[in-house]
């Protein structure tokens, strides 16, 4: 299967530290690889409503914008999930999307679990702390996500910026992704099972 990337904007604001270290990580792909870039803003998910314990909780996705967002998920063999750190987890836009696959994966003939095993799911990401470890809980997120639907994890890219381009600056972040897609990841696990 030729790779096809689909790259998740989780930003409130077009072209911030996050996506400017997406763009310069996804310049470094094979001309062949397909690529997606899908803004969350502008794309909004009505908010998810889980019925699992509702007698009809196995509706369709309705609405285009989540079968928009559902056949880009479907159609991708590595899924980019670039979200700022807000709050020391991803943006509300990104959870909103995540909470997404709970519904997908309860949805009679789409066998999203299925789909999605053995894809590889990464992590981009821009903080405003000197401390990359306050991202943890962003990069838990990702990769406990990934170990339950049996896909690979590649990591999460993280950079440094606070106001609008400063991640360009951050001379270590950009040498990281100039080989961050390069990788082959391990299926992921979760921490426990270490």
């Amino acid at each position: 299967m030729t790779r096809n990337f689909l790259f998740v904007l989780g930003s409130s604001r077009a072209e911030g530290n996050t996506e400017l270290l997406a763009r310069k990580a996804a310049e470094q792909l094979p001309p062949a690889v397909g690529q997606r870039w899908l803004n969350l803003a502008d794309h909004a998910l009505p908010d998810f409503v889980d019925l699992r314990r509702d007698s009809d909780h196995v509706r369709p996705p309705t609405g285009t914008v989540p079968g928009l967002l559902l056949d880009a998920t479907l159609a991708a063999t590595d899924i980019v999930i670039a979200s700022p750190l807000y709050w020391y987890s991803v943006s509300g836009l990104t959870k909103r999307y995540l909470d997404y696959w709970s519904g997908w994966l309860r949805t009679p003939g789409i066998d999203f679990k299925e789909t999605l095993a053995g894809r590889t799911l990464w992590g981009v990401t821009a903080l405003a702390h000197e401390e990359q470890a306050v991202a943890d809980p962003l990069v838990g997120t990702l990769n406990n996500s990934a170990a339950y639907m049996g896909m690979r994890f590649g990591g999460v890219l993280l950079g440094n910026g606070s106001r609008r381009g400063d991640v360009l600056n951050d001379a270590d972040a950009l040498a990281r992704a100039k080989t961050f897609f390069a990788q082959e990841p391990p299926l992921a696990r979760f921490p426990y099972e270490a």
